[in-house]
């Protein structure tokens, strides 16, 4: 899916970027990077597709997704350490 096709899926399911992004625990910032790519992936596509089509059935996905308590993933690894240095 195009990016431009995915943002009509958002307005699809009367959500924006940045409120679909705190929804699924996303990084706005990695969202928008598939913006240069020109696709964004297809998990993220699906769940757009999802959310347009449940909500053209009249079905509150944003409750169903605040059900799950999705968190969001840290970055582990050398350079992400939050220790203060001496």
């Amino acid at each position: 899916m195009t990016f431009i096709e995915f943002k009509k899926q958002l307005l699809d399911a009367e959500i924006s970027l940045p409120k679909f992004s705190k929804l699924i625990k996303v990084s706005e910032k990695n969202l928008q990077a598939y913006k240069k790519k020109g696709d964004v992936p297809n998990a993220i596509a699906v769940i757009a597709v999802c959310f347009a089509s449940m909500h053209k059935a009249g079905l509150d996905y944003r409750h169903i997704v605040d059900e799950l308590e999705l968190t969001a993933k840290t970055k582990v690894g050398a350079g992400f350490s939050k220790k203060k240095k001496d």
